[in-house]
């Protein structure tokens, strides 16, 4: 044990590099934020860069903005410790990108013009469906915080040796600075840069580092993972289904629960949903999802050789005594492999995913809550542009307190879990909703109500009364138990229950069909006339 502590802590022998090649990023980026910015106020070139990007540049920002600190530390980090198990996540985010290209891409770009609140409530009440679309994302949003901030925790523990909380507070503090910074400097347009940039620069890290670690192994994959399994305490179980969730009944629902959140849930979240809206047309949006998923495929097929590599270079004893647990995994293996230099530019890497992902985070829930509850509620659709901009940018600087409030309390725990979490609100909020709003005439005002809140409502208070929160020596409040829910993801409970509210209250609401307004829906989201 004392040996893996004292080779976690050589991980930030040298911080002084770690800060400056992480330094030199931001300072380049918000260079690149600061000559992106036009300068203008519109709401257009604030929310959605003015529809200026192309498929393939929006294509590549949305695995920038998709591509976390779940996927990069905690995927590796759980293939590492759990095996065959850890990569189910992994395959869950590749073919999750199917539902988003058949089923919303393009009506949502073709329907919308802002928000996901645009399309709910076209042909709805505008007022009571923009304050719940506005709820939603502002929820999901945080959730999904937790899990970049968390991440961040677990880098600045392992990089820069700081243990205390106090201390990983202070850069937290930091992080948070720097993303708010992103979001009112250069709007929708210099963040999305910011994804691109990013996304170029992870994409080429693992690449890297797949090349590197595959030389180690002769480029055999087999003798690869035959070295993992032999330094794993799993054995050969490593490679094989059910060292995670398949030790009784309850993991192996719980598997299941994860599975169809992780397909169902990359199709409504906020921020992926806001990009459609960043080019021209809907032929744009689908090549945006092909450019993205292609990107997606590369990285997580490297993410695969990067977990079993650290189990086998690192061991799973070294990354679970590491500051920052799973989430070290990857660092850990950087410094293994290639020393201090590549540990610093790796984690500056992953800093740069998280600040990216936590900038377009926080531009969608402030976009959210100035257009739809500030612009269409409080003015009631009758707000000046410049106005509405500036509620938009003072909500990003509470958003932003507030991700490091969540961060800080999150600290330590499996960032890809959490991202997990955020994907059972989202598509247990969302998923309903915007499909019966696409698809089902009879749909009204009161199941779209009912669908968003019964989904939203039925999925915190399951996650917050879960082993998640308590009961279990991983939860987040360990000294308590007040869990009575089982599984730790409850999509397969409050995804379909928010199926069934939608359902039920459509038919207890009265009906609304609008022939006028259901026709123009139908045409636009088919077709892009009007848009």
């Amino acid at each position: 044990m004392m040996k893996a502590l004292a080779a976690a802590d050589s991980a930030g022998s040298n911080p002084i590099l770690n800060t400056a090649v992480f330094a030199i990023f931001v300072a380049i980026t918000l260079f690149v934020v600061y000559r992106a910015s036009s300068g203008k106020s519109s709401r257009a070139d604030y929310y959605a860069a003015s529809s200026a990007f192309t498929g393939r540049q929006n294509g590549i920002a949305l695995s920038g903005d998709f591509l976390s600190a779940a996927s990069f530390l905690g995927i590796a980090g759980a293939i590492a410790v759990n095996g065959y198990d850890g990569f189910l996540y992994s395959i869950g985010f590749l073919v999750a990108w199917l539902v988003d290209l058949l089923l919303v891409a393009e009506l949502l770009r073709n329907t919308g013009r802002f928000t996901m609140g645009d399309v709910l409530a076209f042909r709805m009440k505008q007022r009571p469906v923009r304050a719940a679309a506005a709820t939603s994302t502002l929820v999901i949003s945080l959730f999904y915080m937790l899990a970049q901030m968390a991440g961040a925790g677990a880098l600045i523990a392992l990089l820069l040796n700081v243990h205390s909380r106090f201390g990983q507070s202070i850069v937290l503090v930091v992080v948070g600075v720097v993303m708010v910074l992103y979001v009112l400097v250069g709007g929708m347009k210099g963040t999305t840069w910011v994804q691109i940039i990013k996304a170029t620069i992870l994409i080429l890290a693992v690449v890297l580092m797949t090349v590197f670690l595959f030389g180690k192994f002769g480029f055999s994959l087999s003798n690869l993972l035959s070295q993992a399994a032999y330094h794993s305490p799993l054995g050969e179980k490593l490679l094989e289904p059910g060292a995670q969730y398949g030790k009784n009944g309850t993991t192996k629902l719980d598997f299941v629960s994860l599975g169809v959140t992780l397909i169902l849930g990359i199709a409504c979240l906020p921020h992926v949903l806001m990009r459609f809206y960043t080019v021209p047309n809907a032929t744009e949006a689908r090549r945006s999802v092909v450019w993205a998923t292609s990107a997606m495929f590369v990285f997580y097929l490297c993410t695969l050789v990067i977990g079993f590599g650290a189990a086998a270079l690192v061991g799973t004893d070294e990354i679970k005594s590491a500051p920052g647990g799973e989430n070290s995994a990857a660092p850990l293996l950087a410094l293994h492999i290639g020393g201090t230099v590549l540990l610093g530019i790796i984690s500056a890497v992953a800093f740069a995913t998280i600040l990216a992902v936590v900038a377009g985070l926080t531009i969608t829930a402030s976009a959210s809550f100035a257009h739809d509850v500030y612009a269409s509620i409080f003015k009631h659709g009758n707000a000046e542009p410049e106005d509405e901009v500036r509620v938009a940018r003072r909500t990003a600087i509470c958003i932003g307190l507030l991700a490091i409030l969540g961060g800080i309390l999150a600290n330590g725990q499996n960032v890809a879990f959490l991202v997990a979490l955020a994907f059972a609100v989202a598509a247990s909020t969302n998923l309903s909703t915007l499909l019966y709003t696409l698809f089902w005439k009879r749909f009204n005002t009161t199941g779209t109500l009912w669908g968003m809140y019964g989904g939203l409502i039925c999925s915190v208070v399951l996650v917050l009364f879960s082993p998640v929160v308590s009961g279990s020596s991983t939860s987040i409040i360990k000294s308590l138990d007040f869990h009575w829910f089982p599984l730790s993801n409850p999509g397969l409970v409050s995804i379909p229950f928010s199926f069934l509210c939608g359902f039920i209250g459509t038919f207890v609401g009265r009906k609304e069909i609008d022939p006028a307004k259901q026709a123009e829906m139908e045409v636009r989201s088919l077709t892009g006339i009007g848009t």
